[in-house]
């Protein structure tokens, strides 16, 4: 049912440290860029093949035991079919909708509270395309 862990979204205090680390640092590749109203709020280094790290702006840091991942994702080849599985078995799963990376998505929550999101890419998904994704 699941290809692959797609990607992890971290927040990131400071946008340039946290690309500085990754693509300078590490050695990783910016994939492409979010943005919205003409300022950059985040961005996707690849990790290899089609898994991605997507970081995001955050305004600080996480206290008292809260956390910088936001989510991670799950790349399915069939989202319908996907989310009518995990329908059937009782899950509560988000409408399928496309992502502003047009890629498809949809969402559940485990039961600590931590948000998965379903993706199945398209062949204009902005990971294959590398454009930037304009927010609104």
């Amino acid at each position: 049912m699941f290809k692959r862990l797609a990607h992890v979204c971290i927040g990131a205090v400071d946008l340039d440290a946290a690309e500085d680390f990754y693509v300078d640092a590490l050695g990783m590749d910016l994939a492409f860029e979010f943005y919205r109203a003409g300022q950059r709020i985040g961005f996707y280094i690849n990790v290899g093949e089609t898994t991605f790290l997507e970081v995001f702006a955050i305004d600080e840091a996480p206290k008292n035991g809260s956390a910088l991942i936001k989510h991670f994702c799950l790349e399915v080849e069939d989202l319908d079919a996907v989310i009518g599985k995990l329908s059937d078995r009782g899950l509560e799963v988000s409408a399928k909708k496309m992502g502003a990376d047009n890629a498809w998505q949809a969402w559940i929550t485990d039961p600590s509270g931590v948000r998965i999101e379903l993706m199945q890419y398209s062949d204009s998904s902005t990971q294959f395309t590398g454009r930037p994704v304009m927010l609104d």
